[in-house]
């Protein structure tokens, strides 16, 4: 390891000592990707969704705080470090002796990954409601939540509960992330999302995600559909094509960076995590989301920050630096 390299990790290990109180708070699961590629080499690393969404808002430098699942076994250890060696606070995570959930990710030519997952009785759903009846730190101005965490049992119930629960100034961020795989009840799974919509104000959501939503229908009407339900800002990426995003009046396209695409493993998450450290770092407040300058800025950060993701192999999110630091006003 250089010498660069390693002050970088000094630095996020020391910040991860003096975590600032969080801004923003990400619930979800945390889980190891078996990285299957097409030579049949697999590589097992750290991942899942919100996992990933956290240490992508960690890597940016915004004080996040993550909610979830983490084993006692040696996944859960790695786990564990990944988080804290990008300086996001554990303190609401809950602890168990299940063994780490597993996810093997099948990576096709293209680099698109497919999922499989191994969850009974594993640690990404062991999170209960009990150590969350306090609610958020004070200093938490958003929540993104979603993926498995609306999925698995009893992690999905105490999720809907803290999100419908929200103080009413604390901005909510969706990420449906549907797995069709791991849903064992999909319109029960569409139900829950219409009921989390009510009290959303950003969905980020994939062409997949929207596709199996709300089956046949035209994308960009589904986009409006969740929006009448709530929510200002619907943002829907799809792959290397322009993200679309629904804000204000319209429906606006922000075109993302060619790149060589190793593979896109995290790519929505550091999609979505970014956007939210984009928007809550410059100031952005509930209120804001109607703000539609305001939200196509950060969705452009965004999508650098997804961009260079999609260059590496692997969920490994970008730092501040290496995007040139934030957007100007």
């Amino acid at each position: 390891m250089g010498l660069a390299p390693r002050l970088n990790a000094i630095l996020r290990a020391v910040s991860s000592q003096t975590t600032a109180s969080p801004a923003i708070v990400v619930a979800g699961d945390a889980l190891v990707d078996l990285i299957c590629r097409a030579d049949s080499s697999i590589t097992g690393v750290p991942g899942g969704g919100p996992y990933n969404s956290a240490r992508a808002i960690g890597r940016l430098g915004v004080p996040v705080s993550w909610i979830g699942g983490l084993s006692d076994d040696r996944f859960g250890r790695e786990l564990e470090a990944g988080l804290t060696g990008d300086a996001v606070d554990l303190s609401l995570a809950q602890r168990t002796s299940r063994p780490t959930t597993l996810a093997l990710a099948e990576i096709g030519a293209d680099g698109a990954a497919a999922y499989h997952f191994y969850t009974a009785e594993t640690s990404a759903p062991a999170v209960l409601p009990g150590p969350l009846a306090g609610g958020l730190p004070a200093s938490a101005r958003a929540l993104l939540t979603g993926t498995l965490g609306f999925v698995l049992e009893p992690m999905a119930t105490t999720f809907e509960a803290l999100a419908l629960g929200l103080p009413d100034h604390v901005l909510l961020m969706l990420d449906p992330n549907a797995r069709p795989s791991i849903i064992p009840d999909a319109d029960a799974w569409r139900a829950r999302m219409a009921r989390i919509f009510a009290r959303a104000d950003v969905v980020k959501a994939s062409a997949e995600d929207l596709e199996y939503l709300r089956p046949g229908a035209d994308l960009e009407d589904t986009m409006r559909w969740i929006a009448a339900h709530g929510p200002r800002v619907v943002m829907m990426t799809d792959g290397s094509r322009p993200v679309r995003v629904l804000a204000g009046r319209g429906i606006h396209p922000v075109v993302a960076p060619k790149v060589t695409v190793a593979d896109t493993v995290g790519a929505g998450d550091t999609f979505g995590g970014a956007f939210l450290a984009c928007f809550v770092q410059g100031g952005g407040t509930r209120a804001d989301a109607a703000d539609t300058e305001r939200v196509l800025q950060a969705a452009r950060f965004a999508v650098r920050a997804s961009a260079i993701v999609c260059e590496r192999a692997g969920a490994n999110p970008p730092t501040l630096a290496e995007l040139g630091g934030w957007p100007e006003a």
